[in-house]
């Protein structure tokens, strides 16, 4: 993501849109994005209900800054072309479609929202979940304008490799891995996948420096307890801020003075451009906590 378009999204919350108390009560957490969930948190017998709720909800304007999502029903399942088209009509910050599988249905699913009238800031979210997925990555990545986001499911990533969940997570990194590279290779942003345990507070803060050191631009989460660790864990310290400005400052003051040395290191404009990026993330986040 460019400096000037930046938009934080350090802690990213699921809420059921069957629960319409969750969904009032998400008007409050202090969040940078939400997802109204259509898909694994609504029973069956919920799902109009909910589609109705949360197409209200990311309508509504009650949310303030948060970036406010829906996530819809797959591709093939009996509800994702109603899904769909009420999302769109709704014109949320963006429609999450869990797992997406190939560049071939990004181009669909661009294709039937634009049917459907979503707004031109409506984006399209994909979930990167299955083998396939990971595989065809950055052809995922590529295949439209309008796709913003990876949200890499690493529950199902897992589930799909007969893999385990494990400390480290070393049986997905190659796959998490392979998706930043996509991402980062076509601009886009990337979320990590969600932490289970709830109650288990070092592992899930462990698990949020993991994915930041790895670069992701933030987390999913399932639970509001999880919002404050991961806002942390996103965002540049205050001495990773208190550097890069003084990187800067010195950059700019020795131009034409041939090398440039910053607390006894040589400074080349590529880290410049880190020292930058760092602030601009800094700055949007204090914008959207005022």
């Amino acid at each position: 993501m460019s400096e000037t378009t930046y938009t934080p999204l350090r802690s990213v919350l699921y809420m059921p849109s069957s629960n319409a108390r969750a969904l009032e009560k998400a008007t409050s957490i202090p969040c940078d994005a939400l997802i109204l969930d259509l898909e694994d948190a609504v029973a069956p017998d919920a799902k109009d209900a909910a589609r109705e709720a949360a197409c209200a909800a990311a309508a509504s304007g009650d949310y303030g800054r948060r970036t406010v999502t829906i996530r819809v029903n797959g591709l093939g399942t009996d509800w994702h072309h109603a899904d769909l088209a009420a999302a769109a009509q709704a014109g949320p910050a963006a429609i999450v479609v869990p797992k997406v599988n190939s560049a071939a249905e990004v181009k669909q699913l661009v294709a039937a929202m634009e049917r459907a009238g979503a707004p031109e800031h409506t984006k399209l979210w994909a979930m990167i979940e299955t083998p396939v997925a990971i595989l065809d990555v950055l052809a995922i990545a590529r295949a439209s304008e309008r796709l913003a986001a990876f949200v890499i499911g690493t529950n199902d990533l897992v589930k799909e490799l007969y893999a385990e969940h494990v400390p480290g997570r070393a049986p997905i990194l190659p796959s998490l891995h392979t998706a930043l590279l996509a991402a980062r290779a076509a601009g886009i942003a990337i979320l990590d996948g969600v932490y289970n345990d709830v109650k288990d507070t070092d592992g899930f803060l462990a698990e949020c420096r993991q994915g930041r050191e790895m670069g992701f631009d933030g987390k999913t989460l399932i639970h509001p307890g999880q919002v404050a660790g991961a806002n942390e864990a996103f965002a540049p310290s205050a001495q990773a801020v208190e550097h890069a400005r003084g990187l800067i400052q010195a950059w700019e003051d020795g131009q034409g003075a041939g090398v440039v040395t910053y607390q006894g290191r040589m400074v080349e404009n590529l880290h410049v451009e880190s020292a930058r990026r760092t602030l601009s993330i800094h700055e949007a986040i204090l914008a959207l906590e005022e």
